[in-house]
């Protein structure tokens, strides 16, 4: 993805997302498809026990993700920046209670109160400062910061993403580490140009406790086997 068709080097996703973007995204077919795709896997690497869980869906758009959720019979909470989008949720009747909320500035909830967390392709937006008042270092400490304390101890954040270079990818972990969280990214098809994808695996509740820590999945290969995984850190 080339620097001048990143979304987020345009406008601010509020903008960017307007009426006519927020429907054209819920209704191109391709995306659809691939934003099923990236939520599977997603829920793929949560591990989430076969129980109906609570989870937190950041940057929930027109509700494409969650209805990812409800087919897997979990409830969900959603966020996003867009009133468009959001408003294109509640048209299409999306069964998750939605918030209108900028991740930047941190979330409200109390203590544990999600069994997990999931994104897809928002975090980046963090990376940007959209405002003289934006710091995205700060932002993305705030927002980790802030979602660490609303998971519950042992639960598991994904973010599918789409990193500009490896500095932004050591921002954003670095962001999640010092939050409290371990982990590392998973990186499927690596090398693929087309259907290489990142995911930000991140563990809550172990900081300290190496022992019973987590093991970062692998990525998957061209054959859909585990392939490496980059930027792994555990800390």
């Amino acid at each position: 993805m080339s620097s001048l068709s990143r979304p987020e080097h345009i406008a601010p996703p509020e903008i960017f997302y307007n009426d006519i973007e927020a429907s054209k995204y819920t209704d191109n077919s391709r995306i659809t498809a691939i934003q099923y795709e990236m939520t599977q896997r997603a829920l793929e690497l949560m591990c989430l026990p076969d129980e109906p869980q609570l989870l937190l869906d950041i940057g929930c758009g027109s509700g494409l993700s969650g209805e990812c959720l409800d087919e897997a019979g979990h409830h969900w909470v959603g966020l996003d920046i867009s009133p468009s989008m959001l408003a294109v949720a509640n048209d299409r009747e999306v069964e998750g209670d939605l918030f209108l909320q900028d991740i930047g500035q941190g979330m409200g909830y109390r203590p544990g109160s999600f069994d997990g967390a999931m994104s897809i392709s928002v975090i980046q937006w963090l990376c940007n400062a959209d405002k003289s008042s934006h710091v995205p270092k700060k932002r993305l400490l705030r927002f980790f910061g802030t979602l660490y304390n609303a998971l519950a101890r042992g639960s598991r954040a994904v973010f599918q993403f789409y990193p500009e270079g490896p500095e932004q990818v050591e921002m954003i972990m670095g962001a999640a580490m010092r939050s409290g969280f371990t982990g590392g990214l998973v990186v499927d098809y690596p090398n693929s140009t087309k259907a290489k994808k990142y995911f930000l695996c991140l563990f809550a509740g172990y900081a300290g406790d190496q022992k019973n820590s987590p093991q970062v999945p692998k990525g998957l290969d061209s054959e859909g086997e585990p392939a490496k995984v980059d930027y792994a850190a555990r800390r």
